[in-house]
């Protein structure tokens, strides 16, 4: 296999140990850059009022202290990281901050993040976190209110023509990815996880125009490489919140496995499922955030029986260790992560009721213990390997 990175794939691994680099550039041109937390705050109306979108994320190899000077301890990690990149002037580009309902660490910390960062713009998303008509008509309300703040802060409205042309390019993005992805279900896959991970962190720090373009250099160079050496034999599929960082994926194809899908963000739960296109653009908005994107935070009300209900939260995972012939998942969730937290247990034995074994592991946000997870994925390995 070539090594990672090289040909066309040379801009994606720029921007992924440079994040940012591409949101400074646009800034120096005049650009305005809105930063946001969690796959739930809608793009695609960011985009419409004519400002860049920026995925705001941590930092594996950076010791959290500023940020524990205004955060609590028992905060989510990967927030707290993030909180404190801005803190150390890593997003010192930003216009802005959106910050939506998701869970409560994200949630509960939004007020922290306005008064702290003091940025002309930020913007509270109250998501729901139920399903049923009501709670879609409230999403609604709230989306239209995010459209005026942004109004205000552009200076001008924000067409319908605009937000369905902004759905039209991110629908556009998303089919690229799963074409990324596609390339995965070879025996042995064209590419590995630890190069889909990185391309998925670097588009989410980039206009989705460049997005587009990038991932398709990046198809077409794989598409023409020669043969990949079968060197490993299982095939993985990772289920947890949010990894942007390589590090955890790269453990696992290190220790012999190949990483072929996952239910994470940036990833399959962020970029698989499309905005429908609707007559009023923010209907198929609101309901692909509310109701198409599956993750913990969102409750779910039980129909049928408990073995229907569990295939309505869960389905997606099982039709995906279908469609790339996973032999075993691995559950990885950050330490304080309660919507995830909550979910093992079900997901666990769900996974396992369909026959794939399923590795358990709690971690922390931080490269200083990532290191004690390779015996434990390792062992796996092996009794993947004998059965």
């Amino acid at each position: 296999m070539p090594e990672e990175g090289a040909g066309k794939g040379l801009a994606a691994d720029r921007y992924y140990r440079d994040y940012g680099s591409r949101a400074r550039e646009l800034k120096r041109q005049g650009k305005k850059i809105l930063g946001y937390l969690c796959a739930f705050v809608p793009v695609e109306i960011i985009v419409a009022a004519g400002f860049i979108p920026f995925r705001i994320k941590g930092d594996v190899n950076e010791p959290i202290t500023k940020a524990d000077t205004e955060m609590e301890t028992i905060v989510c990690p990967l927030v707290r990281s993030c909180f404190d990149m801005a803190l150390k002037g890593k997003y010192e580009f930003l216009d802005g901050i959106v910050i939506p309902h998701a869970c409560d660490s994200i949630c509960r910390t939004y007020d922290v993040w306005k008064y702290t960062l003091n940025l002309p713009y930020s913007h509270f998303i109250n998501m729901p976190h139920t399903t049923d008509k009501p709670s879609l008509d409230f999403y609604k309300a709230e989306l239209n209110t995010f459209r005026t703040s942004l109004d205000k802060f552009a200076g001008r409205e924000i067409s319908d023509q605009e937000l369905a042309q902004a759905v039209k390019l991110h629908n556009q993005n998303r089919a690229k990815v799963r074409e990324l992805y596609e390339l995965r279900k070879a025996s042995p896959p064209l590419i590995s996880g630890t190069e889909v991970a990185r391309v998925l962190v670097a588009v989410v720090s980039i206009p989705v125009e460049e997005s587009i373009k990038m991932i398709g250099d990046v198809i077409e160079e794989i598409k023409y490489r020669e043969g990949v050496p079968a060197r490993k034999q299982a095939k993985i599929m990772v289920v947890g919140a949010q990894v942007d960082s390589v590090a955890f994926i790269k453990l696992i194809e290190d220790s012999g496995a190949w990483v072929v899908a996952d239910d994470l963000c940036p990833g399959a739960r962020e970029f698989f499922a499309d905005v429908t296109v609707t007559t009023d653009p923010i209907d198929g908005i609101a309901e692909r955030y509310l109701r198409k994107v599956k993750c913990g935070r969102t409750y779910r009300e039980m129909k049928g029986s408990y073995e229907e209900y569990l295939e309505d939260r869960f389905g997606h995972m099982s039709q995906m260790i279908k469609d790339f012939n996973v032999d075993g998942v691995v559950l990885y969730i950050y330490k304080y992560c309660d919507p995830y937290g909550f979910e093992v247990p079900q997901i666990k034995s769900f996974i396992e009721s369909k026959g794939t074994p399923v590795l358990y592991l709690e971690d922390e946000y931080s490269m200083s213990t990532i290191g004690r997870l390779r015996t434990r994925i390792q062992a796996f390995l092996e009794l993947l390997g004998s059965k």
